[in-house]
């Protein structure tokens, strides 16, 4: 072997190991399979059954107004409403995670951050019928027309 098919065979050998080293380990990247899945919220889950005699625990939603989210969501449907605030019931508070940023309310077109959000779900009931209100990460509660979760 001469010095020339000595240093072309060192090269080569120190290519392999130095592009070896730059590899992964796992599979190639490429698009992953899509599944087709359903999410479905859940609320966020207790150590301990709720005390009712527990300020805030009951299973009746707080009405009181001593929540600024729902008196917000409580406020903003009223005045959506011409009515008086009293006249809207809460019939349900829950605390989610939302799957993204739209917060369980997408809008066809729109994008959004594809993390999951915590959050809250807050129905209101006039007349007998409902509005849901959705709140997470840093936006206050707004009227969902269309829930998408």
């Amino acid at each position: 072997m001469g010095a020339t098919t000595s240093v072309r065979v060192t090269g080569l050998v120190t290519a392999v190991l130095v592009l070896g080293g730059c590899g992964t380990t796992g599979p190639a990247a490429g698009p992953e399979p899509t599944k087709e899945t359903t999410t479905v919220s859940s609320t966020l889950p207790t150590s301990e059954p709720a005390d009712p005699s527990e300020p805030g625990q009951s299973d009746t939603p707080d009405t009181s107004g001593a929540d600024p989210e729902v008196a917000q969501a409580v406020a903003d449907l009223a005045a959506q409403q011409g009515m008086p605030e009293d006249e809207v019931a809460v019939a349900s508070v829950e605390e989610v995670t939302w799957r993204d940023g739209s917060l369980g309310c997408a809008e066809p077109g729109s994008m959004y951050t594809q993390a999951l959000v915590p959050g809250r779900r807050i129905v209101l009931e006039v007349a007998g019928e409902r509005f849901e209100y959705h709140a997470g990460g840093e936006r206050p509660p707004f009227l969902c027309a269309e829930p998408t979760q």
